[in-house]
Parts: structure tokens; C-alpha cells; sequence
């Protein structure tokens, strides 16, 4: 059974088969049709809704996700609101009239996406008071596509929406509704859902899911499910024995260390952007390229890795900082380097009956530079053709400790061994550059797909090391003020 609340109603919905989505739930058994269906792979955000899940304090903290990808069973314990749950009577909520005054709707297909992330906004911003900047506005709305209006319209709504009358929901007059979600979500059982086709567990703590993973070990893991329920809605598999990892305790933790930062295989990458932004510009950088807010907010670093994408945009980042995996399981526990997990396309060192339990994420040491860049169709919202990852220090001129990682250049996520030889130990030169491209293209054999021909991809790699050195040359020159390239994202 799922017990959560909808527009401030509590519903209890049995006999519901582990693959169904929030938004099958909502348009086939609750009639609630004004969430609509699009891609159905959490590209375009027409079906875009609002969980509120209790935080530290006991408040209900909203956030955007797509209902196309998120698994109806983990509305348990949460208060999920729609577009039909926005306005009080016939006062519509700011996001609503700000898109009605400003014209951001025309088909209106898009719209009830539109207005549910404007919504996550509003919330964010009457709870914490900040300029609307272009960044945070693309960061909230990077992920609704609209065919119609050319966002500008969109835009202006989100912009004026603050000066709108706070009219709230009639659910938000409700003093107990943070209570009574958070005691749904405190009395969730961890045993098995016997749901019509299979089941559906939610553990609470390692050792349970380590016993979990030792009686059903082809049971599929699920986090935020922003890649696996593609297989639902795409090639119409049947995912009908799953493990919903979001509440383990254990994966849920940052534990700090001298040398660096566990991250729990369930932490989203929403939670992690505070500490890349503090320690990692580079990666926080590429936060804003990663996905969208709706993918962002329920996505995971763990999941990210142990899909084992040859085009995942965090794994390159974390083998060019040697990144490290605890890997777990009823067997015990067991460490290993990042680099030795990725055996061939979307195949792991991981043994049936093991997870990934934290990945290790090593400080920068003192000089170490990391630089990170992106390539792809869309600037938001989209899948990498070719991601570069680059960390070295310079010690008297010369390049050291020089790590160079790739996506989207063959079957796995992999270092350019051969091209870091060509710079390691050698001066930010044309001659070492030109030796590191000549090694790159020698071992790497990219494939051709809709993304990117391979000889394009062999190109732009190579391209993305004489950024590198052209920056270097750049930094070296203290009365040079070039600029390497334009591009709104380059850092």
C-alpha cells in the first residue's frame, strides 16, 4: 500500500504493481488528468510535480520531479502536490497568474509543468528571499521545454510572480499536514510490498538491505530512478522486483575525513551541489549542464556510477579526482578504485549480491587544478556527446600529477593513460600537447551515433585539450587578458 497525501488529502492506494510511475497513479486510478504525459523520459517536463518530503525541522520541503520516471511507490510518506492542488477556490496560486497576465501558456500541453516548477520556486523563494538571477531561473526551468511560446513569456512570469498576492493552497492553512506526512513516513514498514506483480521493498538500514540483497540478489536497485525507469516507459520492460534504496541511513550520509568526503550512494545530486560548490567549482560548475532541477533533485551520484554509462557525466569528474567505491553486500565490505569498476559497456566489477555503499571523493590537494567541460546539443537538459576532465598541478614549469578523463569516447568512462604519459613531466608546450593528442587519438576509438560521428568526437577531444593548454599558456601570461572561449559555461 502507498499512504501519502495528495493536495493536502490523505490516499491509500493498494494492489499497485512496483513499475508504476506517480504519473500512471495519478491519470489511470486517481483522475487526476491535469499532469500530462510527454516524453515519458523526464526530457520535457510536462509532467512535472511537486513532493514535499519533512526535513530536519519537521517542515515539508518541496521539490520538482518528473512523475513520468518517479516511482509511485515512493510517495509513501510524502505529500505530493499537482496543478489541480495550486489555487483557492477561484484565486489562483502567483505561479498560476503570473503565467496568465504574462502569456506564457499557449497549446497549454507544457503548462501544468511550467506552473508546478514555477510553483518549487515560489516556495523556495518566499522561504528564502533572494534576486531572481538568469542562473537560479535557468536552474528551475532548464528542465520544461515548450514548443510554443519561446520562453520569454515564461520568463516574465517567473520573474513577476513574487509581486503577485501570496494566495496558498487551502492545504497550506493545515497546521498538521508536516506532522501527519512525517508520521506516514515514520510508521513505513521495510518489509517486503507484496504489490499484484512482484514486489516492492524500502529498507531503512544497511544490515536489512544487506539481507535483502543476500535472499533476492536480482533484485533491481532503485534511488531516484531517473535511468532505470526508462526501461518502463521506453522498451516496455517489466521491472516487477525492486529495492528502493532512498531511505537506507547509510547511503544517505556525507561523512567527512581528512583526506576527502564518503558520499552515500543515495545522496541526490541536489544535496551534494553545497559541498562541490565549496570544493569542487569545476564539477558544481557542471551541475548546472547536469540533467535538470527535476533529475537533480531525485538522482544520485551512486546511481550515476554504478549505471556504468560510457556518456554519465559525473564518473569522468570522479576518475580524474581517483574517486573510490566501498562496495557492500551480505558478503561483507570491500574497497575499490574507481577506475577498476568499469570492466566494458554497462558491465561492473559489482558481484550479483552487492551495491555500491559510498563513493570516496578525494580533496584537492595543494596546486591541484580540475577542470571540467562539457559537450552536447542543448546547453540544458541533455546527454554529453564527448566530457572532458582534466586535473594536474604545475611545479616549476612543468605539468605533474596530470590526469585526463573521458565520456562519450569509448565503451566505459576511462582515463587517456597514453596522453597523460605525453604531458607528464613536460612543460605546457605545442610539442608535449601536440604528443598528448597524437596518444589520444591512438587509443581511444570512439563509436558513431546520434550524438556525434566518431571522427567529430576524436576532434572535439582533441579540441578540449588545447583549451587546456591554451589556458595554461593563458594563466602563465600575467599580462594577458585572451580569453580562451566565449561560451556562456566555460570556467
Amino acid at each position: 500500500m502507498i499512504d501519502f497525501y495528495l493536495n493536502g488529502k490523505r490516499r491509500q492506494c493498494t494492489d499497485v504493481s512496483p513499475d508504476t510511475s506517480v504519473l500512471e497513479l495519478l491519470r489511470t486510478q486517481l483522475g487526476h488528468t491535469g499532469t500530462k504525459e510527454g516524453c515519458a523520459s523526464g526530457d520535457c517536463g510536462a509532467c512535472t510535480v511537486a513532493i514535499g518530503e519533512p526535513d530536519d525541522n519537521g517542515e515539508l520541503r518541496y521539490h520538482n520531479a518528473n512523475a513520468c520516471i518517479t516511482p509511485a511507490h515512493q510517495l509513501h510518506g510524502c505529500h505530493l502536490v499537482t496543478v489541480e492542488g495550486l489555487s483557492r477556490g477561484d484565486a489562483l496560486h502567483p505561479a498560476q497568474a503570473a503565467m496568465v497576465e504574462c502569456h506564457g501558456s499557449q497549446c497549454g500541453f507544457c503548462t501544468p509543468g511550467i506552473v508546478m516548477s514555477l510553483f518549487t520556486l515560489h516556495e523556495a523563494q518566499r522561504r528564502h528571499p533572494a534576486p531572481l538571477t538568469q542562473e537560479s531561473l535557468e536552474a528551475a526551468l532548464g528542465g520544461n521545454l515548450c514548443r510554443c511560446t519561446g520562453y520569454r513569456p515564461i520568463r516574465d512570469a517567473a520573474l513577476s510572480m513574487g509581486t503577485y498576492p501570496d494566495t496558498h493552497p487551502t492545504w497550506a492553512d493545515d497546521p498538521d499536514l508536516a506532522i501527519n506526512v512525517a508520521k506516514l513516513r515514520e510508521s513505513a514498514s521495510t518489509t517486503p510490498e507484496l504489490a499484484a506483480q512482484g514486489h516492492f521493498t524500502a529498507p531503512r538500514d544497511l544490515a536489512t538491505l544487506r539481507e535483502l540483497k543476500r535472499q533476492r540478489p536480482h533484485a533491481r536497485l532503485v534511488a531516484g530512478a531517473t535511468d532505470l525507469w526508462l526501461e518502463a516507459t521506453q522498451q516496455l520492460k517489466v521491472l516487477d522486483d525492486l529495492i528502493d534504496v532512498r531511505q537506507v541511513a547509510e547511503l544517505n550520509a556525507i561523512e567527512e575525513t581528512p583526506q576527502g568526503w564518503w558520499i552515500g550512494a543515495a545522496v541526490t545530486y541536489s544535496r551534494l551541489e553545497p559541498l562541490l560548490e565549496a570544493h569542487y567549482p569545476a564539477f558544481a560548475h557542471l551541475m548546472h549542464r547536469f540533467a535538470s532541477s527535476q533529475i537533480r533533485n531525485r538522482g544520485t551520484l551512486g546511481g550515476n556510477v554504478a549505471n556504468a554509462s560510457p556518456i554519465g557525466d559525473t564518473p569522468p569528474v570522479l576518475l580524474a579526482l581517483d574517486a573510490r567505491l566501498s562496495l557492500d553486500g551480505p558478503d561483507g565490505e570491500r574497497e575499490l578504485p574507481l577506475a577498476e569498476f568499469f570492466l566494458d559497456y554497462k558491465k561492473t566489477a559489482l558481484k550479483d549480491n552487492e551495491f555500491i555503499r559510498a563513493i570516496f571523493l578525494p580533496r584537492l590537494a595543494d596546486g591541484q587544478n580540475l577542470k571540467v567541460w562539457k559537450l552536447s546539443k542543448r546547453r540544458e537538459d541533455d546527454i554529453s556527446a564527448v566530457l572532458a576532465a582534466f586535473a594536474w598541478r604545475l611545479e616549476d614549469g612543468v605539468m605533474r600529477d596530470v590526469h585526463l578523463a573521458f565520456g562519450g569516447m569509448a565503451a566505459i568512462p576511462r582515463r587517456a593513460s597514453r596522453a597523460e604519459q605525453a604531458l607528464e613531466g613536460q612543460p605546457p608546450s605545442v610539442a608535449a600537447f601536440d604528443a598528448a593528442k597524437r596518444a589520444l587519438h591512438d587509443e581511444f576509438q570512439p563509436m558513431t551515433d546520434v550524438r556525434g560521428a566518431a571522427e567529430y568526437r576524436q576532434v572535439t577531444a582533441s579540441n578540449m585539450l588545447e583549451r587546456l593548454r591554451l589556458i595554461l599558456v593563458a594563466a602563465s601570461n600575467k599580462n594577458s587578458h585572451a580569453e580562451v572561449t566565449l561560451d556562456a559555461y566555460a570556467h
